[in-house]
């Protein structure tokens, strides 16, 4: 079947390469890093939620950041690994807009948890004494659902936008999903002028969200710098900058890709960006979380060393020997 038949109901997503073999290496480096994202991600929501030292409001943002992790990687990889193995690279038009509304949705869920995160760590270190009234868990359950409600709202939008476009040509994708930048290099038409529209209202939402993030930090980091322990210093920055890291990193390269003048042919930048923003955040945040926070890696090790208890104790009472 010919790349035209096939994009007649449809897209076709090239990829990083037309090298079958290429294709996939490629597919199982996804694959590998979809698993190892996951797990680590599925970890963090499991011990947030049974372990009882692990309900304070930091930690039940951190689980919808896993959950919202968890979701983006499997909105994106699983698809691309299978049509790489396929050898098709097809995505229906239903598959392909329903990849735009959780992409967008996700996307900008994550960036208002991030700004929710930010502002927990502002009040719980400089307005100290007011932290459990400010983060009551009531409080916390209400921001939580507007994040999840204002993420929904965003991808309805985007996608309508999306579906008021007329495709033509081939439509073929230089991407490994259907990517909004992607779409609107294929339209036939000036409707694609209500995506530009509203990818230009959400950058300046965006904006909003990272001047809070950075009005936060900077209390912070002027709060921290008068703590005369170095140890209460240490904790606060362990517990700080990886978020700081992860904000930026989000931010930035979402910001390159979709802000950047787009190209008719396809460079490396854009495959790169692409990777940056959709795979490495979900998959490095339970790294970067789990590694500087003493908390979370006792409860892991708690988590193993149960695991493992409960794993000898099934294997005894098999062999009726212990």
């Amino acid at each position: 079947m010919t790349a035209r038949n096939i994009t007649m109901s449809g897209f076709l997503l090239m990829g990083f390469s037309d090298n079958h073999d290429l294709q996939i290496l490629q597919a199982l480096l996804f694959l590998v890093t979809y698993l190892l994202g996951s797990a680590g991600n599925f970890i963090i929501i499991t011990i947030t939620t049974l372990d009882p030292q692990l309900q304070s409001p930091m930690y039940y943002f951190l689980k919808h950041l896993s959950i919202l992790d968890l979701s983006s990687l499997s909105v994106t990889v699983p698809q691309y690994v299978d049509s790489s193995l396929a050898r098709s690279g097809y995505i229906s038009y239903g598959q392909c807009m329903m990849q735009v509304f959780f992409f967008t949705a996700l996307a900008w869920t994550e960036m208002t948890i991030l700004t929710v995160m930010s502002y927990d760590r502002y009040v719980a270190i400089c307005l100290p004494l007011h932290y459990e009234v400010i983060m009551s868990p009531r409080k916390c359950t209400w921001a939580v659902a507007a994040v999840w409600l204002s993420g929904s709202i965003t991808g309805t939008l985007y996608t309508a936008s999306i579906l008021s476009i007329r495709f033509c040509g081939d439509k073929i994708i230089h991407q490994f999903f259907c990517d909004i930048p992607q779409l609107l290099k294929i339209s036939c038409s000036n409707d694609y002028i209500g995506v530009v529209k509203m990818t230009a209202f959400m950058s300046v939402l965006d904006f909003a969200c990272f001047m809070g993030i950075a009005f936060s930090y900077c209390q912070i980091f002027s709060t921290v710098l008068r703590i005369p322990s170095a140890e209460g210093r240490s904790k606060v920055f362990s517990t700080c900058l990886p978020h700081l890291f992860v904000v930026s990193f989000f931010l930035s390269t979402g910001i390159c890709a979709y802000l950047k003048p787009t190209s008719d042919a396809p460079t490396a930048l854009d495959h790169i960006l692409s990777i940056f923003y959709t795979v490495l955040p979900p998959t490095l945040n339970p790294v970067i979380y789990g590694l500087r926070n003493e908390s979370l890696k006792g409860a892991v090790k708690k988590l193993l060393l149960s695991a493992e208890f409960v794993g000898k104790n099934y294997f005894c009472s098999f062999v009726h020997d212990c």
